[in-house]
């Protein structure tokens, strides 16, 4: 997956709720030029609509309908929380996975990270992940 690189990556985050987790996730999304700062508010009241928990210990936050304008190009972040947040309803997330994509690359997207994190092995290998190598690698296995 070459929308996501080291620098979309955060290890070893201490986020003590929801909202924190997700603006973590979009801020990356931002500052690495994916999308425009007003992303992060689409992301937020995306959760409101549903819950972006996905189980397993994952989110993947994104932005509304309303929000593809505020796309540039279709970009990753990951955030790792090992100790979790939560997401409400004693879901816990310790992999935040943010995604903006640019016209329907989101759904290959989508796809991709879903095939990862079905397995409850490569789920435990994120969370435990002590490099941003060894996300990239475990993401790359997908193609």
């Amino acid at each position: 997956m070459s929308i996501l690189s080291k620098e979309n990556i955060l290890l070893n985050q201490q986020l003590n709720s929801k909202t924190e987790a997700i603006k973590a996730a979009g801020k990356i999304l931002v500052e690495k030029g994916y999308v425009k700062a007003e992303y992060i508010e689409e992301m937020l009241k995306r959760e409101e609509i549903t819950s972006t928990y996905m189980g397993n210990f994952i989110a993947i936050p994104h932005g509304t309908e309303n929000a593809k304008s505020s796309v540039i190009e279709s970009g990753l972040s990951v955030v790792q929380v090992p100790d979790g947040v939560d997401f409400g309803g004693g879901n816990i997330v310790k992999i935040l996975i943010g995604i903006a994509g640019k016209n329907n690359e989101h759904l290959d997207i989508l796809s991709k990270i879903a095939i990862v994190c079905s397995e409850e092995e490569n789920v435990e290998k994120l969370v435990q992940a002590k490099s941003e190598d060894e996300i990239l690698h475990i993401f790359n296995e997908v193609n």
